[in-house]
């Protein structure tokens, strides 16, 4: 017995310890990496494993990658890179991105491995990264499609279309190894001088909401997170990017969110960028009430907030309701952001210290990481961090989304006037292209460098064979150089090139100079900061002495550029002054130089605001070719069967647009050509809004074709020979003049009228318009209840038919007006809308299902309720040609 019992305790002492060893074995059991866990528990898990310096750097985004840099800088991780084998230019409609030309598929999928294993097998906790980047219309890679402009997408009002388009871009992205897209742009353009307009989905929420649904769907659904930007509304009075918004809660509700809400709840987009300006006094990147209250608590919304690249200092130096980046950090956290998006690696160093210091809740930076942490582990990239190098490296030479790139741009195409038939072409002979737009095939903003583009003179050659001439000249610039800033090879100071530069910290230009320096050049723009640390930026003045050595013999233009508040002198006599501060100006003076003569030249500054802008310019190094140009233009017109003008407008980010005229000398260009007599083609070129008052009378048919994309050339070129049949429509307002914006067709009801007293109040081109190359009939509109309950749907039928002699497609919209309600609503508004394919002579019967979400409205206590009462339903072509209607009674 006692041997037993000794047995028997020595074995439970043996299993004790054995049980011992197991529970401590659980409790460093790294539960994060364990695939089979839930993705709660693995948050949970690897978040009491972090330091704070580890959390911090999963809420820091930045371009970059480990080339050259020490690899140590990273030992705590980061949310993603931008991997940089690409760098962004300017903002604008020309902006491009400046490529490593050896950058493909394959070697991009094969460096973002390589960065992906340091950061998996390298760092303490093994947490792989985010690959993130832009693809607004295609993915802003070497190699990758360039499909047409968001707003040319949006003109298809074609979701399905749309839908093939993003899965698209979404395989040559997620083959990459790019998981996180900062896409698309939901924001309404409700005003067109908004230079960021074409990134947009139009004017309409319905159909902004339809278009971004159906983009992000498709990356959602092959798991790469898509971005909605910017939260909220980013365009203010007159047209201006950023610009602060004091909108009404009900006007958020109506107009504004619909397209986020859709995105996100619909969509499931797991990300959300913020907006640069501010809504109601706050800046959006650290707005409680939007990105806590509505975002997260009211929708419900899991995923993470980033800010726009550089956003959360702007409290700081923009917005000037932080004292510094430290306190600008600490709102904006708390206010609900996420994910900190900077544009270099060094700028940390201002956001990092309240993540330490404890001014930042814990629990809030626990929320944030575990967003991002869900998203990683949602992604797979724990469990597979890597993509395929060999499917990379068989995408290099796939050119198979060429195809939807075509039909895109064909679905894009809005014909806007096409008086006698004049398009397609019938028995034409020879072609005259002009224009700078039809050989340099521009792809909107945000673009990257496509593959193989096809520019609209390429198309046309490529459509008509030999047995069509065809012709280019030039005739005309979007931006014609008049006057140059005078280079530093002009100027000397001593030995050195440039001018001597002295600047003050009065605006007299007395006493000692704060800052004396050589500059180059004078051709300086200032506006978050003074030239130099020593000087407020809205209290200085500056001067810049030395020789100007004449470039030329003659008679030259000579001044200055910019902000006033600004004199210049040659051989101590001055010859312009625009000393007291107004406006901008642009003040020439005509003088005579000889070649190689020193010139004593002295300009001088001041500054009594901020936000300065100073230029010495001449025309030295400017060949005036416009009058040469236009010449030749007209001389080769005569000789032509019809004239095909692609003019383009200047548009993007930091170029918004004070009027919506067609830049340069191209309203010329059309106007002379059209005195030959001969046809002319205007294709506009551009993503938003034009004025034509000038010409439009003038020519018989204008084409818009956005920024059609890689394939653009090929699609514009069957679509003027008639082997496409246009029918896309605009999904923004054209007015007749600036005068009348913001203009928008969904407005609500005025207390007078439209029209002012020298001008009409309609536009030139309503929302929902486009032309066709043939005819089609509207008939026997009938609904199957005329009297429903709040919560019921009927079906609106009616027939339409191809009444021409050839096939086409007709975009039938179907619109809604609330009669009587107790709140006003707006005069109109889109509901819905399908593109049909109707062969020459064919009639379909079409249905509409109206829903009582399509009848509901914001009440007096911003409930959303369907009110008792009439309202009438109406069908058409556009937001002005509403050919049917009916009107339903709720009861």
């Amino acid at each position: 017995m006692r041997i037993k019992n000794i047995i028997l305790f020595i074995g439970l002492g043996f299993f004790a310890i054995i049980g011992q060893s197991a529970s401590a074995q659980n409790k460093s059991k790294l539960i994060y990496k364990d695939a089979k866990a839930s993705i709660d528990d693995r948050v949970k898990d690897l978040l009491a494993r972090m330091t704070p310096e580890e959390k911090f750097w999963q809420l820091f985004m930045i371009p970059g990658d480990l080339d050259g840099v020490d690899k140590k800088r990273y030992q705590n991780g980061i949310f993603g890179l931008q991997v940089s084998a690409v760098s962004q230019g300017g903002g604008g409609a020309n902006q491009m991105l400046s490529y490593n030309t050896t950058e493909n598929a394959f070697t991009l999928a094969k460096k973002i491995n390589a960065i992906q294993k340091y950061f998996v097998n390298e760092t303490r906790l093994g947490i792989p990264i985010i690959a993130f980047d832009e693809a607004l219309h295609g993915l802003v890679r070497q190699g990758a499609t360039a499909f047409p402009q968001a707003i040319g997408l949006a003109a298809g009002f074609d979701p399905e279309n749309m839908a093939k388009v993003a899965n698209a871009i979404a395989q040559e992205t997620k083959l990459r190894g790019i998981r996180d897209i900062l896409t698309p742009v939901v924001n309404i353009a409700s005003d067109v001088r908004w230079g960021r307009t074409e990134e947009t989905y139009g004017e309409d929420p319905f159909l902004s909401s339809q278009m971004g649904l159906a983009f992000v769907s498709a990356f959602e659904k092959q798991n790469i997170v898509t971005t909605p930007k910017h939260f909220i509304a980013n365009v203010g009075d007159g047209g201006r990017d950023s610009y602060p918004i004091h909108y009404n809660k009900r006007l958020m509700e109506e107009i504004y969110f619909p397209p986020f809400e859709t995105t996100i709840k619909q969509g499931k987009s797991r990300s959300l960028m913020t907006a640069y300006n501010s809504l109601d006094g706050t800046p959006a990147t650290s707005n409680y009430q939007l990105l806590t209250q509505k975002l997260k608590n009211d929708w419900g919304f899991k995923g993470f907030v980033i800010s726009d690249a550089g956003a959360v200092g702007g409290a700081s130096v923009l917005h000037h309701t932080a004292s510094g980046y430290s306190q600008s950090t600490i709102q904006a956290i708390e206010g609900g952001l996420d994910v900190i998006f900077q544009t270099e690696y060094d700028h940390y160093k201002l956001f990092i210290p309240p993540f330490l210091d404890g001014s930042i809740s814990q629990q809030r930076i626990d929320d944030a990481v575990s967003r991002v942490l869900r998203a990683k582990f949602e992604l797979g990239l724990f469990e597979n961090p890597y993509v395929s190098e060999k499917e990379a490296q068989k995408a290099v030479d796939d050119k198979s989304h060429k195809i939807i790139a075509k039909q895109a741009a064909q679905k894009s195409l809005v014909l806007l006037k096409n008086n006698e038939s004049v398009l397609p072409f019938k028995n034409v002979k020879s072609i005259l292209v002009l224009g700078e737009d039809a050989i340099e095939a521009r792809l909107g903003g945000y673009s990257g460098s496509g593959n193989g583009k096809i520019n609209i003179l390429d198309g046309i050659k490529n459509r008509a064979g030999d047995k069509v001439k065809v012709s280019y000249s030039k005739g005309s610039s979007r931006d014609p150089q008049w006057y140059k800033p005078i280079s530093k090879e002009y100027l000397k100071t001593d030995t050195s090139s440039g001018l001597k530069a002295e600047y003050f910290d009065n605006l007299n230009l007395s006493g000692t100079p704060s800052i004396t320096r050589i500059d180059e050049q004078v051709n300086f723009m200032w506006t978050l900061y003074a030239p130099d640390r020593k000087l407020s930026k809205d209290h200085y003045s500056a001067r810049w002495t030395g020789k100007l050595i004449a470039p030329k013999t003659g008679e030259f233009k000579i001044g200055l550029d910019g902000n006033d508040g600004f004199r210049l002198f040659i051989n101590n006599k001055l010859i312009v002054d625009q000393w007291e501060k107004t406006s901008y100006h642009t003040r020439l003076a005509s003088f005579n130089f000889d070649k190689g003569k020193e010139y004593a030249i002295r300009v001088e500054f001041r500054e009594t605001k901020g936000n300065a802008y100073i230029k010495l310019i001449s025309n030295f190094d400017v060949e005036n070719q416009q009058d040469e140009e236009l010449a030749k233009a007209i001389a080769l017109a005569k000789q032509a069967d019809v004239i095909v003008i692609a003019a383009g407008i200047k548009e993007g980010e930091f170029q918004d647009r004070a009027m919506l005229n067609l830049p340069g000398n191209q309203e010329t260009l059309i106007t002379e050509v059209a005195k030959t007599g001969k046809p002319v083609v205007v294709l506009l070129v551009g993503g938003s809004a034009i004025t034509m008052n000038n010409w439009i009378d003038q020519v018989p048919a204008i084409l818009n074709v956005w920024y059609p994309g890689e394939e653009g050339g090929n699609a514009v070129a069957e679509t003027l020979f008639g082997d496409y049949n246009p029918a896309g429509r605009l999904p923004i307002t054209y007015p007749l003049h600036e005068s009348q914006l913001p203009l928008v067709y969904n407005h609500k009801p005025t207390g007078r009228g439209d029209d002012y007293n020298n001008l009409s109040g309609e536009p030139l081109f309503p929302f929902g318009y486009g032309l066709s190359y043939t005819k089609f009939e509207y008939s026997d509109l009938v609904i199957n209840k005329k009297e429903i309950k709040t919560d019921e749907k009927v079906t609106a039928t009616f027939k339409l038919k191809n009444t021409g002699a050839v096939p086409g497609e007709e975009v039938v919209q179907l619109y809604i007006k609330d009669m009587l309600a107790t709140v006003v609503r707006p005069v109109l508004e889109l509901k819905d809308f399908k593109r049909i394919a109707l062969k020459a002579g064919e009639t379909k019967e079409i249905s509409f299902v109206i829903t009582p979400d399509m009848l509901k409205m914001l009440n007096a206590e911003m409930k959303s309720v369907v009110e008792p009462g009439d309202f009438r339903i109406m069908i058409g072509a556009s937001s002005k040609e509403l050919l049917l209607k009916e009107t339903l009674r709720v009861l």
